[in-house]
């Protein structure tokens, strides 16, 4: 039985199931509407993202929107885009930037939320853990093949290289990914909301 987003979203705001495993308190971010028409599927939020509860708050965020084409009115407007990563909380920090997001998130509310988004035309997904769970068979060997065989999964998905100053060697070693994906993608998202076919 589905359950109501809006209860949805009070019970995520109110989850503790991580607190145990988390480095701070627990302090999930989420952006949805049964309206949005665009999902953005990240990782997990970082530590600005965990300070101001803004999802991509940080210049990860000033790439991804650079990336679709839009400002942060639209980013942060719900009946446009949805942004649902697969950790909702600040997993903490590893040797070499962010802990993975913690499992919890997705095996407990990530179907319910994904009902009740109905109207999403797009969906992003950003990062090893984002594609490995909404490509779940249909990766290739690693991130950098499944990227570049964007295409091959349809015009409702796109496969996508987190946008984190961390990514800069990778983004220099592949500049296809700028150059013949970054096109598509703008047209995609602005015939969306501009509600053309």
């Amino acid at each position: 039985m589905r359950v109501c987003l809006e209860n949805l979203k009070k019970e995520i705001a109110a989850c503790k199931h991580c607190a145990d495993m988390l480095p701070h308190p627990p302090r999930p971010v989420i952006q949805v509407s049964t309206s949005s028409r665009i999902l953005i599927v990240g990782q997990a939020p970082g530590r600005k993202v965990h300070e101001t509860g803004i999802p991509f708050n940080d210049p990860s965020g000033d790439r991804l929107r650079n990336w679709m084409g839009i400002d942060r009115d639209i980013f942060y407007d719900a009946s446009k885009v949805a942004i649902v990563p697969m950790g909702f909380c600040f997993p903490g920090t590893g040797k070499s930037g962010d802990l993975p997001p913690r499992p919890e998130c997705a095996e407990k509310w990530r179907t319910p939320l994904l009902e009740n988004l109905s109207n999403i035309e797009l969906t992003l997904v950003i990062g090893q853990y984002a594609i490995a769970w909404h490509l779940k068979g249909q990766t290739r060997k690693n991130l950098t093949e499944t990227v570049k065989y964007w295409q091959d999964y349809g015009d409702e998905i796109i496969p996508m290289p987190h946008p984190s100053p961390r990514n800069m060697i990778w983004l220099k070693r592949n500049p296809w990914f700028e150059q013949d994906v970054i096109p598509t993608l703008r047209l995609r998202v602005s015939n969306i909301l501009s509600g053309k076919p």
